[in-house]
């Protein structure tokens, strides 16, 4: 424990902070013994605090552990982290200083999980949205008995193959739920796993069997807010009423840069309320454990709205000489700082050492976890013998197992079928989807009817129909993305896909990012591909945005061009739960191709059309989506003169990477570098593909407004262009 003098100093600042917040002053957060310059001159008439947001109430969640364990378990969080980081001489550990008290709450008191099980599928779910603190969740999963983070795993924080990055990451280390760092994803990650609770709670519940009861928690601070994704996400969050979302908002009033009060002054709590939350506030996070449990047991009683706890809090609580200020938000202490924490907390103990008595505390959530989740199973098991379908579905969606022949709901086409935009092809794809696969769903950013992403059999998810799989995301893309994120990383067999013009990926790139990088399968349906949208103009004709996807690791690039190879897309999508697919669909009307099939697409890249023999055409024409069909015309042309021409759809670079070395020779023979390309896009890339001697044929400027055949023709994306490239190469 600290020195009574240290603490009663502290508390003492905090109690003249409130007064002056609820006098319309900015709170003074505890400034240790010499905090920085600049946090004493804090300017403090900021941030009006409205009558209408409560303190924490004083009935309180029952403590079921005497203070002085408590205090030494939120002294072990505290100090774990500040050893990994002074050991990493990396990292931030400012956060989990700061954030321990309510974080030791949630997880020694409330929140229902089981440790030798990270992926129980009634477990809660805990995200920290402001991933650069992950040390205090490395720490929790460690006290709680995670087989992930072991003391060894502490001690190699940020180091070469540790299950302790710099930032949580789900694929790394279980127990994380989410990838988080970029801030304000991981709130939008969480309110896509509160969204996908109520709706599988609404659609599997029974007024005898409740099998789907679990709550999402998450820490978000400053950095997280300021972030406009925050703002798309929470907006929803209230708007589809998601009340076992509880966050928890970490006001310690400190950035990079230094006090937030240089460049983010608003009212947190008005906003949140006008988004349609329930808002409390916690004046003492450093201590007032009852004040924590109290706010905790408030929002869960509020059942029709996402609670935000405000929790004020001080950054690098116990630092003498750094605690309220920047320098503690992302560096080590130091030696001589740690020495003086350590005497100013009253903390006896070595590095990364866990006292006996915190030891055997936190030792019984694996068995509490364990006869948690044996329950549920028990009850899941009863409600399979009376509702054996609905429990047939649910497990598909938790197991991840997709219904046997799903992919036979898939429509194929003939070249005498009628020739289409693949944005309406894939409309048919979406809807035999939904009817076989249990977790498919999902929305637009408000262009439903021009992406044409509507599942004709189902309503719109909202707060009164949340069994609906309809998600109506408003113009809302970066906000989108995360969502779906969190809704994908939910249970494995939920497959979200989300919509909008391809050239607004720009405003969500960041949570497409996030789902490469965190092995979700989102789908992501993005029709008006190129300049074929015509009269819109270069504002969104999409140039760049295909090459700059097929740099992207672990993302699959696809772009169809006509129904069998959409629907071969569609399968491969539903099918990759750890990649994410992008689908770049037509606006115009493409005709049904002789040669292309949903096996095809499997394959990555594959011909259509070849009259040579012996594998040595005269030349090799390759094509993607709308332009699949010019290189198609362009050789009956040269066909017709007498040449051997093999038409290639290139529909998904990324799965012809993964063929075989011989199944690559057998469509591109190294000694055939007679090669053309053609797509309405950059050509940055396509060398790798037609060689040194090849041609490329695309766009390497921005469009222009015009109707669509007129802007092929002035950009050169004809026929003709590609059997004059094919000529230059005899």
């Amino acid at each position: 424990m600290a020195s009574t003098s240290s603490l009663a100093l502290s508390q003492a600042l905090l109690t003249r902070a409130i007064s002056h917040h609820v006098s319309d002053q900015r709170v003074s957060l505890p400034s240790f013994s010499r905090a920085s310059a600049s946090s004493r001159r804090r300017v403090s008439k900021l941030r009006s605090l409205r009558p209408l947001v409560r303190a924490a109430a004083v009935e309180t969640l029952e403590p079921s552990t005497d203070a002085s364990i408590v205090d030494k378990s939120v002294n072990t969080i505290r100090f774990l982290a500040i050893d990994a980081v002074e050991k990493a001489k990396s990292g931030h550990p400012g956060l989990p200083m700061g954030c321990a008290p309510m974080a030791h709450i949630l997880y020694d008191e409330v929140m229902r999980y089981n440790p030798k099980n990270p992926y129980w599928f009634n477990r809660d779910r805990f995200v920290l949205s402001a991933g650069h603190g992950c040390m205090l969740l490395y720490a929790l999963l460690h006290l709680a008995g995670y087989d992930s983070v072991l003391e060894e795993d502490l001690k190699s924080f940020r180091q070469w193959g540790s299950k302790t990055p710099g930032h949580p990451e789900n694929f790394e280390t279980p127990g994380i739920e989410v990838t988080t760092g970029p801030l304000g994803q991981g709130i939008a990650n969480a309110v896509g796993l509160a969204l996908a609770e109520k709706h599988l709670a609404a659609r599997f519940n029974k007024p005898d069997a409740e099998v789907v009861d679990h709550y999402t928690y998450v820490i978000l601070g400053d950095g997280c807010q300021m972030e406009g994704i925050s703002n798309e996400a929470a907006s929803l969050a209230g708007h589809w009423g998601l009340g076992k979302l509880i966050a928890f908002y970490d006001d310690n009033h400190i950035s990079i840069d230094g006090d937030t009060e240089i460049a983010f002054t608003e009212n947190v709590d008005q906003r949140f309320e006008a988004l349609g939350w329930h808002v409390i506030w916690v004046k003492n996070g450093n201590t007032g454990y009852d004040e924590i449990r109290a706010a905790i047991k408030e929002a869960k009683a509020v059942t029709d709205k996402p609670t935000l706890i405000k929790v004020t809090t001080t950054i690098g609580y116990g630092s003498p000489n750094k605690a309220n200020s920047y320098s503690v938000h992302g560096a080590a202490l130091g030696e001589k700082e740690v020495e003086a924490t350590r005497n100013n907390l009253g903390w006896p103990y070595e590095p990364f050492q866990v006292p006996d008595e915190v030891k055997s505390h936190w030792s019984r959530h694996t068995p509490e976890g364990s006869a948690l989740e044996s329950n549920w199973n028990a009850t899941f098991a009863a409600y399979e013998k009376k509702y054996p379908e609905e429990a047939a579905e649910l497990k598909s969606i938790f197991t991840g197992e997709l219904p046997a022949g799903w992919e036979k709901a898939l429509p194929t086409y003939t070249p005498e079928s009628p020739g289409d935009a693949t944005r309406n092809l894939s409309q048919q794809c979406l809807n035999a989807l939904a009817k076989v696969v249990p977790g498919f769903l999902g929305g637009s950013a408000d262009l439903a009817s021009s992406n044409m992403t509507l599942l004709k059999a189902f309503g719109d998810f909202q707060k009164a129909t949340p069994e609906e799989r309809n998600l109506r995301f408003g113009v809302r893309e970066h906000g989108m993305g995360a969502i779906c994120n969190g809704i994908t990383l939910h249970s494995p067999g939920l497959i979200p896909y989300c919509a909008t013009f391809f050239v607004f990926t720009d405003y969500m790139r960041g949570a497409m990012r996030i789902s490469s990088l965190s092995e979700a399968g989102v789908i992501y349906v993005m029709t008006h591909d190129s300049i074929g949208l015509g009269e819109d103009g270069p504002t969104h004709q999409p140039i760049e945005h295909i090459a700059s996807f097929r740099a992207m690791p672990n993302t699959l690039m696809f772009r169809p061009a006509d129904g069998n190879e959409t629907a071969g897309a569609y399968k491969i999508a539903v099918t990759k739960r750890k990649t994410p697919s992008i689908l770049a669909l037509s606006r115009q009307k493409l005709p049904q191709l002789p040669g292309t099939s949903i096996e095809g697409v499997e394959k990555g890249g594959y011909t259509i059309s070849d009259n040579s023999s012996g594998n040595k055409p005269d030349v090799i024409l390759i094509g993607t989506g709308s332009e699949l069909e010019i290189a198609a015309q362009a050789a009956e042309v040269l066909k017709k003169e007498g040449k051997t021409v093999r038409v290639v759809s290139f529909v998904c670079w990324e799965l012809f990477e993964e063929q075989t070395d011989e199944y690559k020779e057998s469509v591109l023979p190294s000694d055939v570098s007679a090669r053309v390309s053609i797509e309405a896009a950059s050509t940055f890339g396509w060398g790798k593909i037609v060689g040194g001697r090849g041609k490329s044929i695309g766009i390497n400027s921005f469009g222009a407004s015009a109707p669509a055949p007129l802007l092929y023709k002035e950009f050169g994306i004809t026929v003709e262009a590609v059997i004059d490239a094919a000529k230059s190469l005899f």
